[in-house]
């Protein structure tokens, strides 16, 4: 548990680095920018290169030593950051206020790379619960692994709210590479005890590539995996909605200090929902928890932009956040029992990559269509028309429209999957300790 430890807090100092550059890169482009479009591109960026990269960061957990990935994604992400930083410094300001122009897109890209290479980590970090801590703590270790999230976000959002006002992207990357440096300095002295698990001596090595056949065999082997990663990857479709255009519509209402302020505030749910899941785990079926919390989120998700009220987007935001972890944990917990030690780097990588295929499609095209179709519709259109006396109109009505809309979807689809037969068939897999490695024989 003392190794175990060492390794959250060390995650926790690499994804607030991490996520301040994103955020903070977020606020500025759009503070530069003024531009829904921007915001959009930049999460369907991010989430084009978490689905993209994915599959391959899962081969190299699986078949690299784990410590050695995380310190070599540390490596990779102060390489980028001093690159962005460079573009900065050499660069005329006024060259980042054209949403469209090439030096605003060049940072983007070198910026969301080194933020994902920091992926390396969510895709470790599991599998190393599964060789530290014994079965029937796992879903706790999970909740203090939601914990870290949350405090993650608490101070991300402060954190870069203030920088941007302060020193917009030179002091985020400036301060993003000190503490890159100093994780990869304390992860070195964490001494890891991996237990490395070898294939039968019977059976052939799998090949140290991108093994995705296997991998979808290895899935296909546990009944209803493959649903609990659809809907997974459903969620995020919608996710997307989120990553898009929750910045704007935060920063519609108050400042970027403000917001960055609240959004702080409001993190403190995930430490909540981290500590209550770490002493009380999951329940008996992880699978009903991650349903059940889905459909909280979503009938929310109906109501929190109802109005034009930074307070009741506030109250929105932290049922969201106080949720999120179970649902995250209890994915985890169950992918943890039934899939093989040796191949949870490649399914979690799956998993993330074929998750977040949703989001870029959704955050690709909802910037554009909340921009271009339906702020005008609640602007001065025939949706300002009809419901405007009562939901408003402008701008930001325009982008409340799209979150309510999203929520009616998510409740549905959550109450279908509840019913499902994939359900039902997940949960005694789950229940029985069903294992894909009993159906493979080549699980290695």
């Amino acid at each position: 548990m003392n190794t175990f430890h060492h390794l959250l807090a060390n995650n926790l100092v690499a994804n607030i680095t991490n996520f301040t550059v994103w955020f903070a890169l977020t606020f500025w482009v759009y503070i530069e920018t003024h531009s829904v479009f921007a915001t959009g591109m930049i999460a369907g960026v991010y989430l084009v290169f978490t689905a993209a990269f994915g599959f391959w960061f899962g081969s190299i957990v699986d078949h690299n030593s784990k410590k050695a990935t995380m310190l070599a994604s540390s490596v990779v992400s102060a390489g980028f950051y001093v690159l962005s930083l460079a573009l900065v410094l050499l660069s005329p300001e006024t060259v980042f206020t054209n949403p469209y122009g090439l030096h605003l897109w060049v940072l983007v890209l070198l910026v969301m790379l080194g933020v994902i290479a920091g992926n390396i980590r969510s895709i470790a970090l599991p599998t190393l619960v599964t060789v530290l801590i014994p079965e029937d703590g796992r879903d706790k270790a999970n909740g203090l692994v939601g914990m870290v999230t949350g405090i993650g976000f608490l101070t991300t959002s402060v954190i870069s709210g203030f920088l941007v006002a302060w020193g917009g992207m030179i002091a985020t990357l400036a301060l993003a590479l000190v503490f890159t440096v100093l994780a990869f300095a304390h992860l070195a002295f964490v001494r890891i005890d991996e237990k490395r698990v070898e294939a039968a001596p019977d059976q052939p090595a799998a090949p140290k590539r991108v093994d995705i056949k296997g991998t979808i065999a290895v899935v296909a082997a546990v009944p209803g995996l493959f649903a609990l990663i659809f809907f997974a990857t459903f969620n995020n479709f919608l996710g997307g909605i989120f990553m898009a255009l929750l910045d704007a519509y935060g920063l519609s209402l108050v400042s970027v200090q403000n917001w960055g302020l609240l959004f702080g505030v409001i993190s403190t749910a995930f430490i909540v929902s981290g500590i209550v899941i770490s002493k009380t785990g999951l329940g008996r079926n992880p699978l009903r928890t991650l349903l059940l919390v889905n459909l909280i989120v979503w009938a929310v998700c109906c109501v929190f932009t109802i109005q034009s009220s930074i307070w009741l987007l506030a109250g929105g935001c932290f049922v969201w956040m106080l949720l999120g972890p179970y649902a995250e944990a209890a994915e985890q917990t169950v992918l943890q029992k039934v899939v093989p030690l040796e191949r949870q780097g490649r399914v979690f990588g799956f998993a993330q990559s074929v998750e977040q295929a949703a989001s870029p499609l959704t955050a690709f095209l909802i910037g554009p269509l909340t921009q271009f179709v339906v702020i005008p519709f609640m602007t001065d259109g025939a949706g300002a028309d009809a419901i405007g006396g009562w939901f408003g109109t402008g701008p930001a009505r325009g982008i409340a429209l799209v979150f309510t809309l999203s929520g009616v979807l998510g409740v549905v689809i959550t109450i279908l999957a509840m019913r499902s037969s994939y359900y039902r068939r997940l949960s005694a897999a789950y229940a029985n300790g069903a294992s894909s490695e009993a159906a493979m024989p080549n699980s290695a």
